[in-house]
């Protein structure tokens, strides 16, 4: 900021030159401290470890009969958490749908809980990428604080004891066969 007046010949030619990284290096310090009040009053949350049981939440607005997560267990659940401008989700939701599909009767329900604010961006994204999967729609992100969600999509393998057998972050193509693997695992067989 300046203390005086500008002086007249004030023009874009003779104001000084900002960077685009100083401009980038600016908007990362307001972000980050617009964002701490954000990490402050998460207080206690922190990721899910593996082995560890994993927080009962609310499924609002679930295309299940459950209502909490606590009402699937007995099965091996596999939880997404996505949001309809989430690049990488477009690539998951063929890949979750295909996975409930070849693994259901063997007890594996996948849950995809979005985080949108706004129900109609959600509902546009499924137009164009339909789900084939259960859904949830928790537009205050209550699920996504209690389970640390720092990433968009985060999933987390859960067993038939409640217990978390995997957290992933981020969805690739070249890691479905891993993930696959993972969740033919966590129900006792090989894939079909």
């Amino acid at each position: 900021m300046r203390d005086t007046e500008p002086p007249m010949n004030d023009t874009p030619e003779t104001r000084p030159t900002i960077t685009v990284a100083a401009r980038r290096q600016a908007l990362s310090l307001v972000l980050a401290w617009t964002a701490l009040p954000a990490l402050l009053a998460a207080g206690a949350a922190r990721a899910q470890a593996v082995g560890s049981p994993v927080p009962d939440i609310d499924l609002p607005d679930s295309t299940l009969p459950a209502r909490k997560l606590s009402d699937l267990k007995g099965k091996v659940v596999y939880l997404d958490f996505w949001a309809s401008w989430c690049g990488p989700c477009r690539q998951s939701f063929p890949w979750m749908a295909e996975m409930q599909k070849k693994y259901g009767a063997r007890g594996l329900q996948v849950l995809a809980v979005n985080l949108d604010a706004k129900r109609a961006d959600a509902d546009e994204f499924l137009k164009q990428h339909p789900a084939g999967f259960a859904l949830a729609f928790d537009a205050k992100g209550d699920s996504a604080r209690r389970l640390a969600v720092k990433a968009m999509p985060t999933s987390l393998l859960i067993g038939t004891d409640g217990q978390v057998l995997m957290l992933h972050r981020g969805f690739r193509l070249d890691e479905r066969e891993a993930l696959e693997a993972r969740l033919a695992a966590a129900l006792g067989k090989g894939p079909p």
